[in-house]
């Protein structure tokens, strides 16, 4: 292990993140053991009650799994671990993980559909005119990455209507995982976020409360930038 001293700032934290670290590398593989509470403390230069509430956090997020009166071994995050994992992956050693970011492409395309679908079963009066201004502020902009911005206050606004908590929290972890990456995207984006006509269609077969109609043209929307960045990863993945 390459386990280093912490910064003592945020202790906990820092034992959390260097261990979640090791985990993702493979430098921790599942059925390993980690190292006990005394002798963790002493190679970080921290407490043990720092260390005990660092496996906690690790324990919850599904990375390892602690048995009373026996070693902390770590678990497969594949199996167990939540979305809240998703943004650490993406990267990982300073490197884009393709296969994650196709995951996220492919989830957004099966995904936005449904929720179009189901905000235009469950519509309420406030939720058009939310996806209109919306709109409205993506027009506005000639900006690529703050049409991105606005474009993804549309989904929220979307995602609020379907009135799902699993795609509300699916979506939240997407958005904070997608953010980040807004500028390298930009162009790839452009076409997508530049066609607002898009957009209003989706708005408009919601506030008809037609479901059939809001999944066809979130389909239509997401479906044409989708492609090319699949076909992007595809041709990144051949030249490695």
């Amino acid at each position: 292990m390459a386990l280093q001293p912490v910064n003592r700032r945020s202790v906990p934290d820092d034992v959390f993140e260097q261990i979640v670290a090791e985990v993702l590398s493979g430098e921790m593989k599942p059925g390993d053991a980690l190292p006990s509470e005394r002798r963790l403390a002493e190679v970080l230069g921290v407490s043990r009650p720092a260390v005990r509430e660092a496996l906690k956090r690790l324990t919850s997020t599904g990375l390892v799994e602690i048995r009373q009166g026996d070693t902390t071994t770590v678990r497969d995050f594949r199996r167990h671990a939540g979305l809240d994992l998703l943004p650490r992956l993406l990267f990982r050693a300073g490197e884009l993980d393709v296969a994650v970011v196709r995951s996220i492409l492919e989830t957004r395309l099966h995904n936005g559909p449904k929720v179009a679908e189901l905000a235009a079963a469950r519509r309420g009066p406030e939720r058009a005119a939310l996806l209109d201004a919306a709109v409205d502020a993506l027009s506005a902009d000639d900006d690529p990455v703050q049409r991105q911005r606005h474009a993804l206050m549309f989904w929220d606004h979307l995602v609020d209507g379907a009135d799902s908590i699993a795609f509300r929290l699916m979506y939240n972890t997407l958005r904070a995982t997608y953010e980040p990456a807004l500028p390298a995207l930009a162009v790839m984006m452009a076409a997508e976020v530049g066609n607002p006509a898009a957009y209003r269609a989706i708005a408009a077969a919601v506030r008809a409360g037609d479901a059939a109609a809001a999944a066809a043209a979130a389909r239509a929307l997401l479906e044409p930038a989708t492609t090319a960045l699949l076909g992007a990863l595809t041709e990144l993945e051949d030249l490695s």
